[in-house]
């Protein structure tokens, strides 16, 4: 499984960006699909999760704010971001569960950096 990251970029804050996570293979409408995010010098921090069937979660310093969402036609997860603010700045991680006999393999995307100037 290779997952493609992409849509970072430089915004201003107040806007708006939204990152797309492709996801190679045939299986990926019974994937849980993630996106964190790492500040250099920080550990990697959980943003959003939704499951195979759509339901979502996120963490409390973006609800309101971002959406997740995913289209299983296109293998593909997106991660809408509004009114982003200069504390969102880091590389964006999207991540795949795959469920397997042996419990959930973990597959990562290369990152997407995300800058918001002040």
């Amino acid at each position: 499984v290779q997952l493609q990251a992409s849509g970072g970029g430089l915004v201003q804050a107040g806007g708006s960006l939204r990152l797309s996570c492709a996801v190679s293979g045939s299986s990926f409408n019974r994937y849980s699909m993630a996106w964190y995010r790492q500040v250099p010098g920080k550990q990697r921090e959980w943003v959003a999760s939704i499951s195979s069937g759509g339901s979502t979660n996120y963490v409390d310093s973006v609800k309101g704010r971002f959406t997740i969402s995913r289209d299983n036609s296109k293998n593909t997860v997106h991660l809408q971001m509004n009114s982003l603010i200069p504390e969102d700045t880091a590389v964006y991680y999207c991540k795949a569960l795959e469920p397997s006999a042996r419990g959930y393999l973990e597959h990562w995307g290369q990152g997407t950096l995300v800058t918001v100037s002040s």
